[in-house]
């Protein structure tokens, strides 16, 4: 009975751990600002330039996607570059793209389907 209730809390705090990160992900500037980082480092003032979201705003969300291990920096000369810190992140952030597509194909035809569908 022990270990089963060590199991359980080993779970939830995986659970926890799990919703933390995609909670992370779940914002659509942050998802912009990972789109934009998924090819090459970039700086804030080079986020800034590519998103239109206020230097401001961009660092508060960068400050969170660090703290959650989502992206990490290193520094080139005065430079603070900002990098995805595992590429698993944007396969996983792929992988959801793909199951919207499917999705909204799916709706489409269900849409069309009703549309021409005579009463």
């Amino acid at each position: 009975m022990r270990q089963k209730e060590a199991i359980k809390v080993k779970k939830r705090n995986f659970f926890r751990l799990h919703s933390e990160i995609c909670k992370t992900l779940a914002n659509p500037k942050r998802q912009e600002i990972l789109d934009n980082l998924r090819q090459k480092d970039k700086t804030v003032n080079q986020l800034v330039k590519k998103t239109g979201i206020s230097q401001a705003n961009l660092s508060q969300h960068l400050a969170i996607l660090r703290t959650n291990g989502i992206v990490s920096t290193h520094r080139k000369g005065i430079n603070v570059y900002y990098s995805i810190s595992n590429p698993k992140i944007i396969k996983a952030f792929d992988l959801i793209s793909e199951v919207l597509e499917e999705a909204l194909a799916s709706q489409s035809k269900t849409i069309k389907a009703a549309i021409n569908r005579k009463t």
